[in-house]
């Protein structure tokens, strides 16, 4: 086989392969053994005709053709390999020559990624947040887990922000009462910040025994988008009541006996916290100083692909939100245009990061051992609520094990790049990484993807 190799661009070439007839044995011998079980000859059993049979009844043509389907996709993925390129799509083939007996060719057009060299990455200069614990991140710490034991107290006045009411609604659109828009003995925090628009304002002021219509358009439902009159009940009004810091909360809240061990149990929480987060820091910091120096020209389909799976995500989460598009993106403080745009932006950069970290994953022979799969297999099923076996084995049967391993090695690269770097934090004092691997326990700083405010939803 012969393949010659044409640049139609930075990122797309054209790949014209050759191939004698001899290669195309195994591949012929199984395209008439398939056409035999597929035809009936009388005096034959499916799956006996002869061959010359088969040309003489159904012609040569039928064969060539299923023995080019079954040939060409591989010899495609031969002469990718024998070139050294790297397909983002899929590619455009077209069979250009039959010489029946002597040979064939074949032409495929695909993008590719695009030829580039990284730099120097060894030394690069990055800063990262300080690791030092201040008062007021442990008070921050000490007020999360009070608002975790807070109670409610039922309170004889009108509702205020913050406050919290038991209330039954209702809708009306032209004083016709809509069904499925009720709710009885419903608790909610004044000023949350509720998609009904209007819901917080008609609540400040109202006293247990309340009621007051509002209008507003509806959210969700049959409805969705459509002006009605909501009408609230209130039925009664608490306010939070925050436990005392005393060694009676520290007791209640931890292990601890007293408020003193507590604050410093959670001084040393929130110093392992930064600690990983000057890891994280310093990986994203490091490849986006890498990123910076490089100047790759992406490809039309990966982009549009890239752009296209998280439009489809998105409207996934819209539909499994209930509500109304408009009142989904308002919910997320955006606009439809706002993340179609962000797409684009996410979705170059996305695609860039793949092509430098798997240059690098290359270049420094990283792998992926069996242990490393496991611990993200385990590691993924807990963040995801189901048991490792369950995920391994969905994993498995979608063909999905080679992009969690794909995940695992970048994430490595990301591990060298910033090992490599010269890191300090922002008060000027050098960060060893290695120190504090070891600090964690030894513990694999694995790298978290930033969670959308869809997925905090979820949450």
């Amino acid at each position: 086989m012969k393949t010659a190799v044409e640049e139609l661009s930075p990122t797309r070439v054209k790949l014209t392969v050759e191939v004698p007839f001899d290669e195309l044995r195994p591949s012929m011998d199984a395209a008439y053994k398939k056409v035999a079980q597929q035809v009936r000859v009388p005096g034959f059993r499916p799956g006996k005709v002869p061959a010359r049979i088969i040309e003489q009844r159904f012609g040569r043509a039928v064969v060539l053709e299923e023995t080019l389907n079954e040939a060409v996709p591989k010899l495609y993925g031969q002469a990718v390999d024998e070139v050294d390129v790297f397909p983002v799509s899929q590619p455009d083939i077209e069979v250009t020559k039959i010489e029946d007996g002597e040979q064939i060719e074949f032409t495929a057009e695909v993008d590719i990624r695009p030829n580039f060299d990284v730099p120097e990455y060894e030394g690069v200069e990055i800063t990262v947040d300080s690791a030092t614990v201040t008062d007021a991140d442990v008070d921050a710490q000490l007020d999360a887990l009070r608002q975790r034991f807070a109670t409610l107290t039922g309170v004889e006045r009108a509702a205020a922000a913050g406050d919290y009411v038991v209330m039954d609604l209702r809708a009306e659109i032209d004083g016709e009462n809509i069904e499925e828009q009720q709710a009885s003995e419903v608790s909610y925090e004044v000023g949350a910040g509720s998609i009904l628009q209007g819901l917080d304002d008609a609540l400040v002021g109202m006293s247990a025994g309340e009621e007051k219509t509002f209008r507003t358009e509806l959210v969700g439902g049959e409805n969705a988008g459509q002006e009605a009159d909501v009408i609230i009940n209130v039925k009664s009004v608490k306010e939070k009541v925050l436990p005392e810091l005393d060694d009676e909360f520290a007791q209640l809240a931890s292990e601890f006996d007293t408020l003193e061990e507590l604050k410093g149990s959670l001084r040393e929480q929130v110093r392992r916290t930064k600690l990983i987060d000057q890891v994280m820091q310093a990986r994203e910091k490091a490849l986006d100083t890498l990123l910076e120096k490089i100047d790759i020209p992406i490809p039309e389909s990966a982009l549009k692909a890239e752009i296209d799976a998280r439009k489809h995500n998105l409207d996934h989460q819209v539909a499994e939100s209930g509500l109304s598009r408009d009142a989904y993106f308002r919910l997320y403080q955006t606009t439809e245009e706002e993340r179609f745009a962000e797409f684009e932006t996410t979705s170059a950069r996305a695609i860039k990061v793949g092509f430098v970290l798997d240059k690098i994953v290359k270049a420094e022979e990283l792998g992926v051992s069996e242990q490393e799969l496991t611990n993200f297999v385990v590691r993924r099923a807990m963040e995801m609520g189901v048991q490792p076996n369950q995920l391994a084995q969905h994993l498995a049967d979608n063909d999905q094990l080679t992009l969690a391993m794909v995940e695992i090695v970048r994430d490595k690269a990301k591990a060298v790049l910033a090992d490599s770097a010269k890191v300090v934090d922002t008060e000027g004092n050098e960060v060893d990484l290695k120190a504090i691997y070891t600090e964690i326990n030894g513990e694999e700083v694995v790298e978290e993807p930033a969670e959308s405010e869809e997925q905090k939803a979820e949450a």
